[in-house]
């Protein structure tokens, strides 16, 4: 596998002692995977160090943060992963919808700091990145840049994004705080779809040697972080509703693909429950539907080709969701009409309502497939879908201002709230949904061999090998070799034993 950089071993020695040195003396200590998977894990001194920091400050004890276990504070550790299970009242079928709440997150208020983590850290501990004089290129349509730029900061290195123009305006604002300069957020043609353009940008960027270009669409450490930490965070939300309803079956797990990352949390779910992996993408471009492409605004899952890390072949279902229906709603669950309509005519409870701020546009977009796959399957109330809300509503503030004008320009009345609600919650149809045959997953997997083989210069060898299942099985060995490789490094580094983290 020499052109997929999933190296698992020390490469340069000299690198990773100038990183060594280099954290020693911004006394920073990296979690392990299995940490992040297990926050129980992390050290007493650790967690004692937490106190006093804050979720958003740029300080390397948030480190120990990334993961799903945070509280609505972002500050403290919870027994079971945050989350809200969606009743009928909302959704219109009795499966009940469980949705993951990634704006636990600290720093950027989504998952993809974790992605973000596993796709750098590797790179330094195995000698294949120096922060002292490399600097770490992020490209992305939106939450990977940032959490690329959030990691890159905390690790005294230098971070730049790379992400569409047309992203909503907060996006932007954030990188605005948090990069070195003005010049490190680089800005491509186009919105969500435009990932080519994204990787032109990086070619450009990529001929100077130091940018290192760290491509979450190609970097396998962003399906198995998922696979481990997303996949066990979920699988523990099911088991604890498992406690009080033993006669509930896991049937599927649902995600938009974007970098097809979080995908790798099904696998894990397949495995151990025997969930379905169901893929979503925008109708507007319809790439696994049909080779589709176009624009679209469902902000989080670029798309018009196929990642390198998904994998195609446990692929169970596509679902297509139109960016009408998640503007529309990102707007209705907002406004004081919309939420009052819901309350009151819909008879949502409270807690439902007040969990509504944690989804952002790709979140809607999760809920409504999975509305879509349980009518499909005829899913009732011992049916489980689980999905994530990768980002929260604050992200989306100048996008919902837009929707407004655009399609509320005399404001939202009640029975403007019941038209939408009714037209894209309680109307989700099961047109735009293929259950996947061997020939439909092999056209897709094919899709990406002009991406990746043709023009980023991926070997047809190892593009081929990911068909098989061994393949991503295989892959998982990387985790504990990179775990071994980080307690070695923190080691060398010496700054817990030094005791500086403890109160």
């Amino acid at each position: 596998m020499s052109s997929l950089g999933v190296e698992d071993h020390l490469v340069d020695p000299a690198t990773r002692d100038r990183a060594v040195a280099h954290l020693r003396s911004g006394g920073i200590v990296l979690p392990t995977l299995g940490e992040l998977a297990d926050p129980a894990r992390i050290p007493t001194a650790v967690t004692a160090g937490l106190a006093g920091v804050g979720p958003d400050d740029p300080s390397p004890r948030n480190l120990f943060r990334i993961h799903w276990w945070n509280d609505g504070s972002r500050t403290r550790r919870v027994d079971v992963p945050d989350h809200v299970v969606l009743p009928r009242e909302l959704t219109g079928v009795d499966a009940r919808i469980v949705v993951a709440l990634g704006d636990r997150f600290p720093m950027i208020g989504a998952h993809k700091v974790l992605a973000a983590y596993a796709c750098l850290v590797p790179r330094i501990v195995t000698g294949r990145f120096d922060p002292t004089a490399q600097r770490a290129v992020w490209p992305s349509t939106g939450n990977y840049c940032r959490g690329g730029v959030a990691i890159s900061r905390i690790l005294g290195c230098h971070g730049v994004a790379v992400l569409p123009e047309g992203m909503s305006q907060e996006r932007f604002d954030w990188l605005g705080r948090w990069v070195t300069s003005p010049d490190d957020i680089v800005t491509t043609p186009g919105t969500e779809s435009n990932v080519r353009e994204i990787y032109e940008a990086c070619e450009e960027l990529d001929r100077d040697p130091e940018n290192v270009v760290i491509n979450q669409f190609s970097e396998f450490g962003n399906h198995l972080v998922h696979w481990l930490c997303t996949g066990r965070a979920l699988g523990a939300v099911f088991e604890h509703l498992r406690e009080t309803d033993d006669t509930l079956r896991l049937r599927a797990f649902v995600s938009a693909s974007g970098s097809a990352g979080t995908l790798g949390a099904g696998d894990h779910l397949k495995e151990t429950y025997g969930a379905e992996v169901v893929a979503v993408e925008a109708l507007e471009c319809p790439t696994m539907l049909r080779n589709g492409f176009g624009s679209h605004n469902i902000q989080g899952i670029g798309d018009k080709h196929i990642p390198l890390i998904h994998h195609v072949h446990n692929t169970d279902v596509v679902v297509g969701v139109t960016d009408r229906a998640t503007d529309q709603l990102a707007v209705l669950f907002s406004d004081p009409a919309g939420l009052a309509y819901l309350a009151d005519r819909r008879g949502v409870p409270p807690a439902t309502l007040a969990a509504l701020p944690s989804f952002g546009l790709s979140s809607i977009c999760n809920v409504l497939a999975a509305v879509k796959l349980a009518k499909r399957r005829g899913l009732g109330p011992d049916d489980v879908v689980v999905t994530v809300a990768t980002d929260g509503a604050e992200l989306y503030a100048s996008e919902r201002e837009r929707v407004r004008a655009r399609d509320f320009a005399d404001g939202l009345d009640e029975a403007r709230a019941a038209e939408v609600f009714g037209r894209w919650m309680l109307g989700a149809d099961t047109g735009d949904l293929l259950e996947t045959t061997a020939r439909d997953r092999d056209r897709i997997f094919d899709l990406g061999y002009f991406t990746w083989v043709e023009q980023r210069g991926i070997s047809v060898e190892d593009f081929v090998a990911r068909r098989e299942p061994g393949f991503w099985v295989g892959l998982r060995d990387r985790l504990a070799a990179w775990d071994e490789l980080i307690v070695d490094f923190n080691g060398r580094a010496g700054v817990l034993a030094g005791g500086s983290w403890a109160g």
